[in-house]
């Protein structure tokens, strides 16, 4: 293994933003791409919902299995995808993401353009309470970033996926 330089991120370089059932690792920030893409690292516990359905107005978002395997709905489609597999998830389209499995699953997120990673920054403090979230604050978080999330969709995703509440 190599020291890092100015042309290598490290397996545990960057920043992270994590929340109770998605860990996040800042890889490549859109002011490093010249907001062109972000790359997020996502780390998401067995049997885990990580994103429950949601719509992007403003970025399509790849997802790159590193290890383990991602359950995920797009649209109607339901899919799981291992590593070394792409799935694509385009802007305005719903779609939600969770682990099916029972290790930990890895994925690079590709996001373009850059921007939507710092909305992980922005909501891990609003998740990292005791009890309920302000989910009136969460709300004008994604707002800020042209999210619209289905919160209705927790349940119905939980238990057809059979994951852990």
């Amino acid at each position: 293994m190599h020291a890092p330089t100015a042309h290598t991120v490290g397996p545990t370089d960057g920043d992270r933003a994590d929340f109770p059932r998605l860990g996040n690792r800042f890889v490549l920030r859109g002011e490093d791409t010249g907001g062109r893409f972000a790359l997020v690292e996502h780390t998401i516990g067995p049997r885990t919902l990580a994103a429950p359905m949601h719509v992007h107005e403003r970025e399509d978002e790849y997802s790159y299995v590193l290890a383990g395997r991602i359950g995920v709905q797009i649209g109607d489609d339901v899919l799981e995808a291992g590593a070394g597999e792409l799935v694509l998830k385009p802007r305005g389209i719903r779609h939600a993401f969770w682990n099916p499995g029972e290790e930990e699953a890895r994925v690079l997120e590709i996001v373009s353009p850059a921007g939507f990673e710092q909305y992980f920054a922005d909501l891990a403090p609003a998740l990292a309470v005791a009890g309920e979230p302000d989910f009136a604050a969460l709300a004008a978080i994604q707002a800020r970033y042209g999210l619209a999330m289905d919160r209705e969709s927790i349940g119905p995703l939980i238990a057809e996926h059979g994951l852990d509440a």
